[in-house]
């Protein structure tokens, strides 16, 4: 028998390529799974755990892909990320968080932490979450679609089988999370602790408690998101004990968001609802930008641009458990119907945590453009260290501050408790002397352009300030009732007012007690 060598060679290469093929189609199918495939319903009542994580792991074994939601309510206990992974929830597809007492089932339990007692139990562990990642990289949670956290708990304790996170990531490495719409996420909507290069866009978060919650992490962009959280913090950078030590949180920018303290479910509805009165702690309705409170490691190299804050409390900067707290910027925010001060930033010796640590430093913080209309008339700004440990180098330019006003002349006599170890809000302090800023423990702060002015009559002067050394006021422009004074000085030195309306120029190198 001749064998024609050309067509022989000719068919083996189509033989071979036919094979390539098969063995192509399989792994991009691999790579790109339904959930339905692997037995997902989508009914809103069967639970689809099992089949979800087993898409996942599908796509983990071949290198890597999406995992597709289509359309569907894919009621879920405990989802698990994997490396390489991306989840895809579909317009009309909705992660539905199966609550334990009507379900079958349980959330996966809290792991050990050894460091539990220097945070909150939230913050100490991820497996008891909707969906969870430790130690991975390279994970993303896209599309239009949405998850619903109705199934968790708000509160910080442990219990078998209860879940109070929606997305909860550990030392994970180079994360998307962008356009999904989140409600009622538990006690974190979204934790990620120790997870660098983290991008967070185009979010819609209605949540019963926290927000965002960046614990501990670098190299972070949150942007175009949409937050109302009434009951905690909306966006919140943290650096807590959690992973065992003390780490910072740096390279981050916020920009592009606003965040609010709207009644719960209102914001994703589009009624707005403002009929909720007051947040279970510490004072009015939440929904802010903050840093703090947990702040073993302390920040480094934030900005904060381009955000609106609307019914809810105004920007804090708190480090209290030793962190240092330094270059910060922030500009071009508009703050609207506030619940608490205005700006509330604060060196204070909480320290929570290991024996010995020492109190931490706050430093370099510049705030430009800003405008404040209707601020809570209980409340000043605040910016306070604590005795021995000033807060330094502060710088506030082109602000302007429309507050509510109302204060009494009784008020003006206040003197705040230091309450150096206390938690820092500004309810600590209580009502303050000041209706526009109090300042305590302050070395080196310069206002620059900076309105103020109330809508009902105040008592109480513009500025207070008390253990404050080198201070500039330049074009500052104060509104304030007859004999009460533009400023009230305790232990001053170091003090420039120039081109100030109604206000001489004024240097004044040492002062003990002097009102202006």
């Amino acid at each position: 028998m001749i064998i024609d060598i050309k067509k022989f060679r000719y068919v083996i290469r189509l033989l071979t390529l036919a094979i390539l093929c098969v063995l192509w189609g399989s792994a991009v199918y691999a790579k790109n799974v339904n959930v339905k495939d692997f037995g997902a319903v989508g009914d809103g009542a069967t639970v689809d755990t099992p089949a979800i994580n087993k898409a996942i792991a599908a796509a983990a074994r071949s290198g890597g892909g999406t995992v597709y939601f289509p359309a569907g309510t894919y009621l879920s206990f405990s989802i698990h990320l994997k490396s390489n992974v991306s989840l895809y929830i579909d317009q009309g597809a909705t992660i539905l968080a199966a609550d334990p007492e009507k379900v079958k089932g349980g959330y996966d339990p809290a792991e050990p932490n050894p460091s539990d007692d220097y945070q909150d139990y939230g913050h100490s562990h991820w497996h008891d979450s909707l969906i969870w990642g430790v130690q991975l990289e390279n994970i993303s949670i896209l599309g239009p679609g949405k998850i619903d956290g109705s199934g968790l708990v708000r509160w910080d304790k442990e219990q078998d089988g209860i879940g109070n996170k929606a997305i909860a990531l550990k030392n994970c490495h180079n994360v998307i999370i962008r356009d999904i719409t989140l409600f009622r996420g538990g006690h974190f909507a979204i934790l990620a602790t120790g997870v660098d290069i983290l991008t967070i866009d185009n979010m819609k978060i209605d949540t019963n408690r926290d927000g965002i919650d960046v614990d501990a992490c670098k190299n972070v962009r949150i942007s175009n998101c949409t937050i109302n959280s009434p009951y905690d913090d909306a966006i919140v950078l943290k650096s807590s004990y959690a992973l065992g030590y003390a780490r910072i949180t740096e390279n981050v920018s916020i920009t592009n968001s606003q965040v609010s303290g709207y009644d719960v479910g209102t914001l994703l509805d589009g009624t707005y609802q403002t009929t909720e009165t007051e947040a279970p702690d510490h004072g009015g309705m939440t929904g802010r930008i903050k840093l703090g409170t947990e702040s073993n490691g302390g920040y480094r190299n934030i900005t904060i641009s381009n955000c609106v804050f609307d019914h809810c409390r105004g920007l804090a900067l708190e480090t209290v458990d030793g962190g240092l707290l330094e270059d910060i910027t922030v500009s071009n925010i508009t703050m609207r119907d506030l619940t608490s001060a205005p700006f509330f930033f604060r060196l204070g010796s909480r320290m929570r945590g290991p024996d010995n640590t020492p109190v931490g430093t706050f430093r370099g913080v510049n705030i430009s453009n800003v405008v404040v209309y209707g601020a809570d008339p209980q409340y000043g700004s605040i910016i306070s260290g604590i005795p021995g440990h000033s807060i330094q180098d502060i710088s506030l330019n082109h602000i302007q501050l429309h507050y509510n006003g109302g204060g009494t002349a009784a008020m003006a006599d206040l003197n705040p408790p230091e309450n150096a170890d206390g938690y820092p809000d500004p309810s600590m302090f209580g009502k303050i002397p000041a209706y526009g800023f109090y300042l305590r423990h302050v070395d080196g702060i310069n206002m620059t352009d900076v309105e103020m002015d109330y809508m009902q009559i105040d008592q109480r002067p513009p500025l207070q300030l008390n253990d404050v050394n080198d201070a500039r006021f330049h074009l500052l422009d104060t509104q304030h009732t007859m004999d009460v004074p533009f400023f009230k000085l305790k232990k001053v030195s170091e003090l420039k007012i120039s081109q100030s309306r109604a206000l001489p120029d004024t240097v004044l190198r040492n002062v003990t007690q002097q009102n202006l």
